[in-house]
Order: structure tokens, then sequence, then C-alpha cells
């Protein structure tokens, strides 16, 4: 069990850039795959990125490729999102998520953190 809390988001500007983090509980973290998802209003959660356990392979939706960049730090326990160039489209509530392996469904949520993006 890994219990996550992200924190990071906040009012922006289009353009500018924010970094999310993902802090894990857990001594297990080191051996997950970690993903990020976001939800915006009225809409369904959607895929952003994903991790391997090592940070050796990430991955991308089409729609923040470019922009977003995942990564992590094992001995600190988090999980990171850049998030740069940011649109308007992007405002949604993220959240991070974890799973055993790359090709597991993901089975640890946190609380989300709001991103909010203004044209």
């Amino acid at each position: 069990q890994v219990q996550l809390v992200e924190s990071g988001g906040g009012l922006v500007q289009a353009g500018d850039s924010l970094r999310l983090s993902c802090a894990a509980a857990g001594r297990t973290f080191s051996t997950y795959a970690m993903g990020w998802f976001r939800q915006a209003p009225g809409k369904e959660r959607e895929y952003v990125a994903t991790i391997s356990w090592s940070g050796g392979a990430t991955a991308y939706a089409d729609s923040v490729k470019g922009r977003f960049t995942i990564s992590r730090d094992n001995a600190k326990n988090t999980v990171y999102l850049q998030l740069n160039s940011l649109k308007p489209e992007d405002t949604a509530v993220y959240y991070c998520a974890s799973r055993p392996s790359m090709t597991s469904t993901y089975r640890n949520w946190g609380q989300g953190t709001q991103v909010t993006v203004s044209s």
C-alpha cells in the first residue's frame, strides 16, 4: 500500500509553468511505476504521463507531449510533473497514482491538486 499526496497546483496564466509533486509514504515506492492523470470539470479523468520504477521509461498523452515532463526521485519518494507552456485547456485536478509495473492497473491514488490556467 502506498499513500500519495499531491502538491504544487495553483492559478497561472497561459504560457506559464508549474511543477507538481507527489509524495509517497511507504517503503515500496521505488518499486512502483507511477502515473499522472487529470480531470477537468464535466469531463472524464484522462491519462497524462507515466514513468517506470527506475525512471528509465516514460510515456505521455499526445495532448501534453513536448510540454510536460514526468520524473521521479526515489531517494525522496517523490514523483514530479513539470508543466510548461500551459494552456487554458490544461485546467483540471491533477492526480498521481501508483501501480506495481508499467503493465499493471493503477491501485493507489492521491487526492489531487488543482491547476487553473487563465487565458
